[in-house]
């Protein structure tokens, strides 16, 4: 058993002094009570050298008291009992004093053994229980797994002289030790490390050094996936007993614990970075608004008020006119991000056609569509959908202005649906050069555009804008390159189920309406 290793009866001589200790004080109790043999009666002779057999078992172990007793026998029947200086015994009844003797002798020394182990044994079970004990408090103040190596090395040393290596997973799955103990990993299998780590069962394994020692595998077994491997290596043949998987849930509490901790701790700032980041674009959106309306308005009026402005004046006017406009449609894209951002987004769903929604977009458009001629295939075949219009009109906006803006001149745009069990799909299309390989994910991030030098006006908001819209009505948004060349956006809106829409009858010839 494992027990055995740490609690097995460890006397306080080696085996050799044992059994000379136990010739030694049987040979003292004869030396002693020889020149009182005849003062001593016989049954006192023999209770002091009982007395010595539990001195022995107390101070050597078991085969010691062992010896001690028989030895005890030898010289009572050799020196005390008549005929002195001889094992013969002349009279029958010591025979039995003999045999009772022996009998006691090896009874009270091994239970005097016994007890004693029993006592090391409880002493060195208190240690051992102290030990988890604080190693438990040193690991629940932990802040790193490097820490949590140290705390288990060192309490592995002191505790049974056993050197340990912890195995933690790398980001893709490769255990990888800790603290640079990685020597004792040579000598498991790569493949029995995965084993244990998958199959959650410790295994114990021959040390390749010749020593007879072992090496104990132990998973590190967490509430929601294994956290890892630790090795401990143990000398002679033992198998795992509940103080090695008491340590290795220890181990796994802790290393869970820094788990969850660096990933709240990396979700809280991923959120007070998006906070901060939506309350700056939602400021400097309402503080760039009103003075770039402000300037568009006063462009505009210097272009259609009286008097008519020399050409160059009018040009430069409506130059300051028309950038204030795209720099306000910029600001504006900022700050519906900012909203789309700071909160759940509030949705006005109703049951509506989907057509009526792409008209208004084109509509809406109108001269940053010019050049591309758009072609519509499929709408009609596309039951009503419950999405908010003007938000699903926004998405459709960018993603037209944004196929216009890619697409060469004079190249059309088309949109085009398609109808699943679940979802309706609609896809943008458009010419050019498409997205670049390595962007096709990216592209929806915020300030993330598909080419970064690009003579294209833009800042990679439209895009992130749909994201968010379209992922708040339960859809999926992506983008990809089609066989034929070009760009593609498609997203997809969940079908649900609509509700009946009754016809009006028209009233034949001869009925009244």
């Amino acid at each position: 058993m494992f027990s055995s290793i740490l609690l097995s009866e460890d006397p306080l001589f080696p085996p050799w002094r044992g059994y000379g200790l136990a010739v030694l004080g049987c040979g003292a109790v004869a030396a002693v009570l020889w020149p009182f043999s005849d003062q001593l009666d016989l049954p006192n002779t023999v209770m002091c050298f009982l007395l010595a057999v539990v001195v022995v078992a107390v101070w050597a172990g078991r085969g010691p008291a062992v010896l001690a007793s028989v030895l005890s026998v030898a010289l009572f029947d050799f020196l005390f009992v008549p005929p002195h200086f001889s094992f013969a015994v002349s009279h029958s009844p010591h025979v039995f004093t003999f045999a009772v003797m022996l009998t006691v002798s090896l009874i009270v020394g091994q239970l005097t053994a016994g007890l004693r182990a029993q006592a090391r044994d409880a002493a060195r079970r208190e240690r051992v229980a102290r030990g988890l004990y604080g190693l438990a408090r040193e690991l629940a103040g932990a802040m790193g797994v490097e820490q949590v190596d140290g705390s288990v090395a060192r309490f592995l040393l002191e505790q049974w002289n056993a050197p340990c290596c912890l195995l933690l997973p790398t980001a893709d799955e490769q255990l990888q030790a800790v603290g640079g103990r990685g020597g004792m990993v040579s000598a498991v299998n790569a493949g029995v490390l995965r084993q244990t780590r998958d199959g959650q069962r410790p295994l114990t394994l021959l040390a390749a050094d010749g020593s007879g020692s072992h090496v104990h595998v132990l998973p590190l077994v967490g509430a929601t996936r294994n956290r890892g491997v630790l090795l401990v290596l143990l000398p002679g043949e033992h198998s795992i007993g509940p103080l090695l998987e008491a340590l290795a849930a220890l181990v796994s509490t802790a290393v869970e614990r820094l788990h969850f901790v660096e990933v709240a701790q990396v979700a809280q700032l991923e959120t007070v970075a998006e906070r901060l980041r939506s309350s700056i674009l939602s400021t400097l959106s309402h503080d760039v608004r009103t003075p770039l309306t402000a300037l568009y308005g006063l462009a505009d009026s210097l272009v259609v008020g009286p008097p008519p402005l020399p050409d160059e004046v009018r040009d430069i006017a409506e130059a300051i006119r028309d950038q204030a406009l795209r720099v306000n449609g910029m600001v504006g894209k900022l700050l519906d991000m900012a909203r789309l951002k700071t909160g759940p987004v509030s949705l006005r769903k109703e049951w509506q056609p989907v057509e009526e929604v792409v008209g208004a977009s084109l509509k809406l458009l109108g001269s940053a569509l010019e050049g591309h001629p758009v072609r519509v295939l499929g709408l009609v075949e596309l039951p009503l959908l419950e999405f908010d219009a003007v938000l699903i009109e926004r998405v459709l906006c960018n993603l037209f202005e944004n196929a216009a803006k890619y697409s060469p001149p004079g190249t059309p745009i088309l949109l085009d649906a398609e109808l699943g069990p679940e979802m309706a799909e609609l896809r943008v299309r458009s010419g050019g050069s498409g997205f670049p390989p390595d962007k096709l994910e990216k592209v929806f991030d915020l300030f993330e555009r598909g080419e970064a030098e690009t003579a294209v006006e833009g800042m990679g908001i439209g895009l992130a804008i749909c994201r968010s819209i379209v992922e708040a009505h339960s859809g999926s948004i992506r983008a990809f390159n089609p066989p034929g060349g070009g760009g593609c956006v498609a997203f997809c809106l969940p079908r649900g189920t609509p509700p009946p829409v009754e016809s009006e009858a028209l009233p034949l010839d001869g009925e009244e309406g």
